[in-house]
């Protein structure tokens, strides 16, 4: 039986609906130990003091905040558990909003949110089938392991599903991250036109069963293949070598006829669906923003 990471409860005014929080994810990135060349022994890391080298014990660690310029503020654990947040069993709803207004980079982890207990299915499933037609996303705080998450709440197929959040000052900007964005660039009518006809030819339904971890299946049977005592070949690739540049409109006709099989009839609708006109990206036309009429139960959140 599934266990819960978190008990408590929805409280939406002065409506309580008993839930429990359960993973949604789980990551199956390899995982590999490390030994010493040659030997079964096991390498393991020790908590030593930088200036004398000597192991020190867990009991006798403190924690200090970087200040910058090499100073640290000292604190002890009875002075950082007077700053934790109230414990709190309620996921206190504060918001509802459209799903299409947050931006993905906001979410952090994904959760199943179910009902605790039959007296709570019935509130639980009206708030869901409310949530749905009205295609509104609550937004709240939940406090689990002595941290205050922002959360989204959402629809979906089955059961209500909890997003843990970034709060807005953790989220960089592109300027901080990148120093430099991208300057505006030139775009023809002919480029666009084809860029489209690309997309077009690549458009199908959102399918997760067709993508996998292709690094994890390649490491899980090299292990196989070392546990039957099989030889390995080693494969290197020259990370050195130079990356071609390619005309543009080459490039994206080369693209089209990989996927459709289209080569010259593509290119000539394109050459005919655009001029020599030129458009500044950064004025192109944005997508619309999703109607109040899609459905968040549809949609999954990164």
């Amino acid at each position: 039986m599934a266990r819960t990471v978190w008990k408590g409860a929805l409280s939406l005014g002065l409506v309580n609906v008993p839930v429990g929080l359960y993973t949604a994810t789980s990551d199956k990135t390899v995982s590999l130990n490390q030994f010493e060349t040659g030997t079964s022994d096991r390498i393991r890391y020790k908590k030593v003091n930088e200036r004398t080298g000597q192991e020190v014990e867990a009991r006798d660690i403190s924690k200090g905040f970087n200040i910058g310029g090499g100073e640290f503020v000292i604190l002890t654990d009875e002075e950082l558990a007077s700053a934790e947040p109230e414990r709190s069993r309620l996921i206190d709803i504060t918001d509802f909003v459209e799903l299409g207004e947050i931006d993905p980079v906001n979410y952090r982890a994904t959760y199943y949110l179910a009902p605790e207990g039959e007296a709570a299915s019935k509130a639980y499933a009206l708030l869901r089938q409310v949530m749905f037609e009205a295609h509104k996303v609550a937004i709240g705080t939940l406090v689990m392991r002595n941290k205050e998450y922002l959360v989204a709440i959402r629809p979906g197929d089955e059961v209500l599903v909890l997003q843990t959040m970034y709060f807005a000052d953790e989220i960089q900007s592109p300027a901080k991250s990148l120093g430099d964005l991208p300057g505006a660039v030139e775009l023809s009518d002919r480029e666009i036109a084809m860029a489209k006809l690309l997309v077009e030819t690549m458009e199908s339904e959102w399918d997760p069963t067709k993508y996998e971890d292709t690094h994890r299946r390649k490491v899980e049977a090299l292990v196989e293949e070392k546990r039957q005592g099989h030889d390995v070949i080693e494969h290197a690739t020259d990370e050195s070598a130079p990356v071609r540049v390619v005309d543009l409109m080459e490039a994206l006709s080369a693209s089209i006829k990989a996927t459709t099989g289209r080569s010259a009839p593509a290119a000539k609708a394109a050459k005919k669906a655009g001029s020599a006109k030129a458009t500044p990206i950064s004025k192109a036309r944005k997508p619309a923003a999703p109607t109040a009429k899609a459905k968040p139960a549809r949609r999954r959140a990164s």
